[in-house]
């Protein structure tokens, strides 16, 4: 019986994410082990192991399933397919919420914004707060050298002022604007001696020390939460595009789930009225 397309279609699309998941695989393997690498990079190993793995598995099972017609290995893919349609679209519908609110607040006659936490909602809020959780983003703060390169720049205070920083530039390598700070530096402010102190308990958790800056800020805190929400905002959106096509090949897959059926009845005692067949 000739091969049928859906298997054929099925069969080359595990056989490209097979080929994908390796390499994936390999390089969270070797961002877990590297001697050298941070803490940063070694967090982010265990979800790239997982998705090389998991893509490896479902790959496999695809291919064999589709190619050899095993047509439990299909119905295993099938399965996990289902599953990861599910979650990416809870995954997508909740990036949608959580990243609805919150803003960056334009500083009068200057380039940048500065973020407030509380802007932002609950969950995100939740997630920083969490000691735990904040150390860890600390020291991948810190490993990527963000304030380091600002600081390099050399720029002058107007420069410095008309500059366009990034969420977590404005939240953690310089302390808020309203605690009246006289700028040495991008990393380098000089309380004036009269100021009584703020409101802002960011005025007060400052450091000139390159290994604090305000990494201990409600600022900078906010400023990462502000990045996340960019960042979830356009995975949504790429997770929307990979969510239909995961629909297309899903729908292929129960295509060639039917023809292994059919084939395996076939092939058993073949279908009523197979005499008339040509």
């Amino acid at each position: 019986m000739a091969f049928r397309l859906s298997n054929s279609v099925i069969g080359i699309l595990n056989a490209v994410t097979l080929l994908l998941s390796i390499p994936i695989l390999a390089a969270g393997i070797w961002l877990g082990h590297r001697t050298d690498g941070t803490e940063c990079e070694r967090y982010l190993s265990a979800p790239v192991i997982a998705l090389g793995a998991f893509l490896l598995a479902v790959s496999l099972a695809g291919l064999v399933g589709a190619c050899c017609r095993v047509t439990w290995l299909l119905w295993v893919y099938l399965l996990a397919m289902f599953v990861l349609i599910v979650a990416l679209f809870g995954i997508t519908v909740f990036a949608f919420v959580v990243t609805n609110k919150g803003a960056g607040e334009t500083v009068s006659g200057r380039g940048f914004k500065e973020y407030r936490l509380g802007d932002y909602s609950n969950w995100l809020q939740n997630r920083v707060e969490n000691t735990k959780n904040w150390n860890r983003i600390r020291s991948c703060l810190q490993d990527s050298k963000v304030c380091q390169k600002l600081q390099d720049k050399n720029q002058t205070v107007a420069q410095f002022m008309a500059s366009d920083l990034s969420p977590i530039e404005s939240g953690c390598c310089k302390p808020p604007i309203s605690c009246g700070f006289t700028y040495a530096g991008a990393t380098d402010w000089t309380p004036a001696t009269n100021a009584t102190p703020g409101t802002d308990p960011d005025c007060a958790t400052w450091s000139n020390n390159a290994s604090s800056l305000c990494y201990g800020c409600q600022s900078c805190k906010a400023g990462v939460v502000a990045t996340f929400k960019k960042d979830w905002k356009r995975v949504a959106i790429v997770n929307i595009v990979f969510l239909v096509f995961i629909i297309i090949v899903y729908s292929v897959g129960c295509c060639a789930f039917r023809n292994n059926r059919r084939d395996n009845a076939y092939g058993r005692g073949g279908w009523k009225g197979a005499g008339y067949a040509a």
